[in-house]
């Protein structure tokens, strides 16, 4: 890379390719991994879990106060009231992984006071690293991204994503799938979110939708689109998609088109009454969320995956 990065990139790009080297390896004897679920169709394997301790380790070695927010460990590493908070997934794509598909990657985003400031997306297949700086553009390799100049949603290729765990709306996502490929040039689905986000930043994709995605799938790709003068949201066209699973991305005209499509299949959580009255409204900012759940003490012994949850009454997510 010829530009000069910014140093926290810096790091997080160095555990990204760290991470890559894990899964890379890996690739190569599938048959040996040992590989557990948190639940139907939902797979996690020990590199998972090593790709996962060698992002946390370099991360937390250049900045031991920063906090942590990972697929794996949840909260578990890092401090608790940082400003700073990594989001981490370090595969994203497992079930592609562990069938030797090759379409996955490693995502890794710097939260700082709710915003996401600095992304990297790593694809250790083919060895391309897409990375963003708040206000200084987005990057693959040594390429400058920017998103599609397509206007019309007929002509523009969609990407997505399938629900696969119970119970996911199966349902509700068919509809949407009928809906969007009849106004639409072509639908996809290879199977990495955060990947699929970086195609949107490259021009490859127009638009991408999907359903029931975490933070980690969604925190650096939605800053390496932004960077690439595209705009992200949840169906309704709010800034709150990394908070409400929920998410619509693409150029700006073709964003403007999905959303007016995706806006009668949102689920989006609004402020609760009480919070309406006075009481501590929730976080406006997806982002901020995971630096205050980041800020609590962790759960003792806690080891089961974290899931994004309808907010409670005091506004905070309860991870």
């Amino acid at each position: 890379m010829s530009q000069a990065l910014h140093p926290m990139l810096n790091i997080a790009v160095k555990a990204a390719r760290a991470a890559g080297s894990v899964i890379n390896r890996a690739a190569l004897d599938l048959e040996v991994l040992k590989v557990g679920s948190k639940g139907p169709n939902d797979f996690v394997s020990e590199v998972d879990r090593n790709a996962e301790a060698v992002i946390i380790e370099t991360l937390l070695e250049a900045y031991p106060g920063h906090g942590i927010l990972a697929e794996e460990s949840g909260r578990e590493h890092g401090a608790r009231d940082s400003e700073f908070v990594w989001i981490i997934d370090p595969l994203d794509g497992t079930t592609n992984f562990l069938h030797g598909f090759p379409v996955y990657a490693v995502s890794i985003a710097l939260a700082h006071r709710g915003q996401v400031q600095q992304a990297v997306v790593y694809d250790p297949t083919r060895n391309d690293l897409f990375y963003a700086s708040k206000g200084r553009g987005a990057y693959l390799n040594d390429r400058r991204l920017r998103v599609s100049k397509r206007t019309r949603l007929s002509d523009s290729l969609i990407g997505t994503g399938f629900p696969f765990r119970k119970g996911d709306n199966f349902k509700r996502y068919v509809k949407m799938f009928e809906t969007v490929m009849q106004s639409c040039a072509g639908l996809r689905r290879p199977g990495a979110a955060a990947l699929d986000l970086c195609y949107v930043a490259a021009g490859c994709y127009d638009g991408f939708f999907e359903t029931g995605l975490n933070p980690w799938d969604v925190a650096a790709g939605s800053l390496i689109i932004t960077e690439a003068g595209g705009l992200i949201g949840n169906f309704t066209g709010e800034s709150d998609y990394l908070y409400q699973r929920e998410v619509v991305a693409g150029n700006p005209k073709v964003y403007g088109q999905l959303v007016q499509i995706l806006k009668p299949y949102t689920r989006v959580i609004k402020d609760t009454p009480a919070a309406e009255a006075g009481d501590e409204a929730a976080p406006a900012d997806a982002t901020q969320a995971f630096v205050q759940a980041a800020a609590e003490p962790a759960p003792a012994a806690k080891k089961a995956p974290v899931r994004i949850r309808k907010p409670a009454a005091g506004g905070e997510a309860p991870f």
